[in-house]
């Protein structure tokens, strides 16, 4: 019986890369606790995955593949995953703290009498007990969280659990499930997925970020630079970029966007206000370009640059493509 669960969410016709990520992690921890790691999946066609988690860790997927399962519907989903997760009585759930994560695991743990830990960057074992270590006051300070009731849900930030190769079975369980249509509070219209083909930001390797110093909506500087980088690469933007309308919602970093932790972070004209540094602070590598030298971004970057950015990222590309050409 599974002592870990991960749910895999898929957007799209693709499995997410925060899966890969969660199941290397339950791995390691169903290791410590003596048991297997079980990995459920919702939706219609979606045991084509399995093979892609066993390659992580995953002993067992459970997979939902009713057909009122096609869309993601926060009451059917959490229905769906509450069934798996009282049927089988994992002691740890994980779950990626993505946009469908942040409703789906309180909405999961409410329907299991249970609690659920948000937003962990790390994780370790009391015992049997989880704990998980998450950011606090916009990212000045730690707190370590743990769940008193059985099972153990918590949510993982994107991005900051390493994933690890270790094969396993992946012997795939259709679960027979049908959720209660009566109970769900709204309808799905329509649904426009960004076909853009970019990296999202949580799950991108590298962000070039613009901000109010950017001074208009033309950011083909930044985007050069991301595609310098290569297709782990996206561009992101402040809340000031976004509300002078220069870049969509989707692009926004911070505490009113998205919350990333890419391994390199370019932050171009960006001050950095307490709500920008919220979403990103957490970033591996950070490199700020301002020409304000008592901008607050410099606080938090690994390395700065202080200069016009008009000036400085032209030959900024010019010495990354060389770089990267060698």
């Amino acid at each position: 019986m599974s002592k870990v669960m991960i749910y895999g969410e898929i957007k799209g016709g693709k499995i997410k890369k925060t899966a890969y990520e969660l199941a290397s992690e339950g791995r390691r921890l169903a290791d410590e606790l003596g048991g297997d790691l079980g990995a459920v999946l919702i939706g219609p066609q979606s045991a084509q995955f399995a093979p892609e988690l066993a390659k992580y860790g995953v002993d067992t997927v459970f997979v939902i593949e009713d057909s009122d399962l096609e869309i993601y519907n926060s009451e059917f989903y959490a229905q769906a995953l509450a069934y798996v997760v009282d049927e089988k009585k994992p002691e740890i759930l994980l779950i990626s703290h993505s946009m469908q994560g942040k409703d789906l695991a309180p909405r999961t743990a409410a329907k299991l009498g249970v609690a659920s830990i948000a937003d962990c960057v790390s994780f370790e074992l009391d015992g049997r007990t989880l704990v998980g270590k998450r950011p606090i006051y916009a990212g000045k300070c730690s707190s370590k969280w743990v769940s008193t009731a059985s099972s153990q849900i918590a949510s993982a930030r994107p991005n900051v659990l390493e994933t690890r190769e270790n094969p396993k079975a992946g012997n795939v369980e259709i679960v027979a499930f049908t959720p209660d249509k009566g109970r769900s509070t709204y309808t799905t219209k329509e649904l426009n997925l960004d076909t853009s083909g970019k990296v999202d930001l949580t799950e991108a390797d590298i962000i070039v970020s613009g901000g109010r110093g950017m001074g208009s909506p033309d950011y083909s500087l930044l985007e050069e630079m991301a595609s310098i980088f290569g297709t782990t690469a996206t561009v992101g933007a402040s809340r000031a970029a976004v509300d002078a309308g220069w870049r969509k919602h989707i692009d926004q970093v911070g505490q009113t966007g998205k919350t990333v932790t890419p391994n390199l972070y370019v932050a171009c004209g960006i001050s950095g206000s307490i709500q920008h540094l919220a979403g990103m602070g957490s970033s591996k590598v950070i490199v700020a370009i301002n020409k304000d030298t008592e901008a607050p971004i410099f606080t938090k970057a690994d390395y700065g640059i202080v200069g016009d950015l008009f000036k400085v990222i032209p030959e900024f590309n010019k010495e990354l493509r060389a770089l990267l050409s060698e």
